[in-house]
């Protein structure tokens, strides 16, 4: 068992999202066509009424972007990590409640406070969100790369930089909000 330093806390074994979900969500969201669009418009209306308070914070984080590349990647990720969440628990997926969100926001805030604050740590916070979820993380970085890769001389980092903690803390709001199951035991807690 590794022990670490950190102030994001550990996710449960049960509430990670495996890789084949986000392959397939992939592959949905690439098509193009009315019928995807479609798709996409009913998503976002059952993210919108199924997590109001984590599709709010969303919503304004977006809404302060000005790069475009930045926007449609925003756009892209927060819905596809949502989508991982929803086929993967479905009903096992509760609200990100106000507080919950905000626990999870101040919970990465601390974290990458440690971590400056230790010019010895090698370990970033988003290394400690991949190591809790590995198959989200690896998903969200093969597209930033991509985005930043393909617009690198007209991307605004720093737009994408806001876009990635976002993401981050997406992640972590909706991995403490899965159910567990109902044949949990104690020790499937601790992940």
């Amino acid at each position: 068992m590794w022990v670490r330093r950190a102030a994001i806390l550990p996710v449960p074994s049960f509430a990670q999202v495996p890789a084949h979900v986000l392959t397939r969500i992939e592959d949905e969201l690439s098509e193009d066509g009315d019928a995807t669009r479609e798709e996409l418009d009913k998503a976002f209306e059952r993210f919108e009424s199924s997590q109001p308070a984590l599709s709010e914070r969303i919503s304004e984080a977006l809404g302060k972007l000005k790069d475009e590349t930045a926007l449609a990647l925003g756009y892209f990720l927060t819905l596809a990590v949502w989508l991982g969440f929803e086929r993967t628990f479905q009903d096992e997926l509760g609200e990100v409640t106000p507080v919950g969100l905000r626990g999870a926001e101040e919970s990465l805030t601390l974290d990458e406070e440690i971590r400056i604050a230790d010019p010895a740590e090698v370990v970033d916070s988003d290394d400690v969100v991949a190591m809790e979820q590995p198959h989200l993380l690896h998903f969200v970085h093969e597209h930033v790369d991509a985005a930043l890769e393909a617009h690198a001389e007209d991307v605004d980092v720093d737009d994408v930089h806001a876009i990635y903690r976002v993401v981050l803390v997406e992640i972590l709001a909706l991995s403490y909000a899965v159910k567990p199951p109902k044949n949990a035991t104690n020790s499937e807690f601790s992940a």
